[in-house]
């Protein structure tokens, strides 16, 4: 499997010699899922943060009546795990599960705490990529209150390229928070 999307992806946000890109990746390893294994369960601590090559996950949390409740998609070249549980070795809230196949390269905490620590700009790095989830957790909080279900479903596939063939109707209406038969009138209503 070829690592080159996840060094192309780091370089668009940072500058990376070849002898840092190489060591960094020594860390890393390649590993697949299969449609609806889990890459991280609520409750345990994540240590580690995953770069998706090939596939689509999805974010869930279980509630405390054991419903699910779809957070998040994460699609090819996106970096994904619980960060909160990461960074704070925490137990996560939500679990992390491959909605379809997924290959994704494997950064362990071994490599981030040597990139933070030996990338010249590995500080950068970090930070980019929390900004951007900061960012988009952010906005979807708030479109959760601004939007109506029929906007936010509008906005689904501008997020989320193609995401209407990929994820079954009932995840997508857990993201959007509407039941999967209001998300079958919201789409015959468009």
């Amino acid at each position: 499997m070829n690592k080159e999307p996840l060094i192309g992806a780091m370089r668009q946000m940072i500058t990376m010699f070849d002898q840092e890109a190489e060591k960094f990746l020594s860390f890393c390893y390649f590993k697949t899922f299969h449609q609806k294994e889990f890459l991280g369960r609520q409750g345990e601590v994540c240590q580690d943060i995953f770069f998706i090559i090939k596939g689509i996950t999805r974010s869930l949390i279980v509630d405390t009546a054991g419903e699910e409740h779809t957070i998040h998609f994460s699609l090819e070249n996106q970096f994904i795990c619980d960060y909160t549980s990461f960074m704070l070795q925490t137990p996560a809230t939500n679990s992390l599960q491959a909605v379809e196949e997924t290959e994704v390269v494997v950064l362990p905490r071994k490599a981030i705490e040597w990139g933070y620590a030996n990338l010249q700009q590995g500080d950068k790095l970090g930070r980019l990529i929390a900004e951007y989830y900061f960012i988009y957790f952010d906005i979807r909080l708030k479109n959760q209150y601004l939007f109506t279900p029929a906007q936010r479903y509008e906005n689904l596939s501008k997020v989320f390229p193609n995401i209407h063939n990929r994820v079954p109707q009932h995840m997508i209406a857990s993201y959007l928070g509407v039941s999967p038969v209001h998300l079958s009138r919201l789409k015959k209503s468009l």
